[in-house]
């Protein structure tokens, strides 16, 4: 059939457009002020064979896992026999099939067309809780995955349109606020049941035969295009190391290590040498090293064009089984979603700025700052747990300053707006402000960080601590200086000053204060004289 280049794109920015209508759909829904006001969650659709056609713009460590995660997915359900049936959604949360943590909990359903498989419309959104040793799932020293949570392997929560209510009430029995992650769960349902009907509507109105070739088209198309794109790379190795704080104890650095290499026909991108994998819920499932490297690797050489399964095949991405940044089951992988995936994007990055200075900006600020709190209300008489992650400096770059308090990299959401959190929890804030000062000096400098505090206004509280950047600064470039670190600190009630680590489980008292200060962005280039 002759795939004419209109209709290929009427097509195409069809499927993108819909990827962000379900992402909407999804946040409008959802019950956690996580998803619904800080936006973590991520939309895709996907042809028949689990090949990433569209997704829209929303977290990268989520989006670059999702087509191997789907491919995982479709795998496994060939390997056990099972067949995909009209009325089909799919549930998963095992990040060595799906990805990132256990909190990011995935939707897959299939698309049915006059009786033929066209695609699937799938979706990831972070739950509040999953169960698991500490509120909010995210521990600082797990040693196994079961200790973070219930682990769900691929299974249909609802099979050939029946809904399976035992599935359902098996992973609510092990989470701290069923309520909300019923109500999340049922959202996400329902965006996986928009991005169908949007597939439906393509498949209706052009027929099978049409959206199947334009989905060809699109692929290959993507992967031409980054082909030549990564052709500005010059031939050579180029290699770089970046390290994460206080991950197996305190002092310690753990080392990501990477070595790029420009072929004819794509980029390969190796992490040997990488430290192994450590006992500590630091590991990054290969799913989310493919994400980071995806990011990076894009945001440098492409970051104007399309994003589909074609612009991943000619980054070819190596890791040794069993290290940081491709371990073995069951190692905890909890944070290693949060700061691993932001040094492995750092990693190459610095790797990238070697091939292509001028093009990389220095380093932003490097960690998610993530926040899990959770207790007993006795005014609501409810169990609550919180979640949220903090924005910092973003590293300035040739030509422009780097962005004041911003998610960088790995994370893309929101910062959670205060009056959200003091509706639905009992904190109220004290602070929340830039950080003046702490982007790195250069001729472009760096954004500035952010202070973030509130006082715990319930008995106690559990509160974890995931974060980074407190010992070793992000870098600058082209002579740039350092951006500044971040630190942790509880103010008691009674006054007392107590700094955390970047790592950390506290139980905080009625009146004690949390107060998080964020890193800021490496400077670029020398300052004026």
């Amino acid at each position: 059939m002759q795939i004419d280049p209109v209709t290929t794109e009427v097509i195409r920015n069809a499927l993108c457009y819909s990827a962000e209508e379900v992402g909407i759909a999804l946040r409008n829904s959802a019950y956690s002020p996580n998803i619904k006001e800080r936006m973590d969650h991520s939309c895709a659709l996907f042809d028949p064979h689990g090949n990433l056609l569209a997704q829209a713009e929303h977290i990268p460590v989520h989006l670059g896992s999702l087509p191997w995660g789907a491919k995982n997915v479709i795998r496994y359900l060939e390997e056990n026999g099972d067949e995909w049936k009209i009325g089909d959604l799919v549930m998963v949360n095992d990040p060595y099939i799906a990805g990132t943590h256990l909190n990011d909990v995935t939707v897959i359903k299939p698309v049915f067309f006059e009786g033929i498989l066209i695609g699937f419309s799938a979706n990831k959104a972070h739950h509040v809780d999953v169960g698991g040793e500490v509120a909010g799932s995210i521990s600082s020293d797990a040693t196994s995955l079961f200790q973070e949570g219930t682990v769900i392997p691929p299974v249909k929560l609802i099979d050939g349109g029946h809904f399976d209510e035992d599935i359902l009430e098996n992973f609510l029995s092990g989470v701290r606020n069923p309520d909300i992650s019923q109500g999340d769960l049922r959202a996400q349902i329902a965006a996986a049941s928009l991005g169908e009907r949007r597939l439906l509507e393509l498949a209706e109105k052009y027929g099978a035969d049409m959206i199947f070739g334009v989905f060809g088209e699109i692929i290959s198309y993507g992967e031409r295009r980054m082909r030549q794109q990564l052709q500005q790379i010059p031939e050579g190795a180029y290699t770089a190391e970046d390290c994460l704080e206080d991950v197996v104890g305190t002092d310690t650095l753990t080392w990501i290590r990477v070595r790029l290499e420009r072929t004819e026909g794509g980029l390969e991108v190796d992490f040997t040498g990488t430290d192994p994998q450590v006992e500590a819920p630091f590991n990054a499932v290969f799913g989310v090293t493919l994400s980071a490297t995806y990011f990076a690797v894009k945001s440098i050489v492409d970051p104007e064009g399309p994003m589909n399964e074609g612009i991943l095949k000619p980054i070819i991405v190596h890791a040794s089984h069993g290290s940081l940044v491709n371990p073995k089951s069951p190692a905890p992988v909890s944070g290693g979603n949060l700061e691993t995936s932001q040094r492995i994007a750092d990693t190459v990055f610095r790797a990238l700025a070697q091939a292509l200075p001028g093009h990389v900006p220095a380093a932003s600020q490097g960690s998610m700052n993530n926040v899990n709190a959770g207790g007993f209300d006795p005014k609501r008489n409810r169990q609550w747990t919180f979640c949220e992650t903090l924005g910092g400096g973003s590293g300035g770059r040739a030509g422009s300053n780097g962005i004041d308090g911003i998610h960088v990299n790995m994370t893309n959401t929101m910062n959670t707006p205060i009056e959200a959190i003091e509706q639905y929890y009992p904190v109220l804030f004290e602070q929340y402000e830039l950080r003046p000062e702490t982007g790195g000096k250069g001729k472009w400098q760096g954004g500035s960080g952010l202070v973030r505090a509130w006082k715990l206004l319930e008995p106690t509280a559990e509160v974890t601590v995931i974060g980074d950047r407190q010992k070793v600064p992000p870098w600058g470039l082209e002579g740039g200086q350092p951006g500044g670190l971040g630190a942790y600190w509880v103010k008691r009630v009674d006054g007392r000053m107590e700094q955390i680590k970047s790592k950390a489980t506290l139980l905080l008292h009625e009146g004690d204060t949390l107060i998080m200060e964020t890193p800021g962005g490496g400077g670029y280039g020398e300052e004026y004289k």
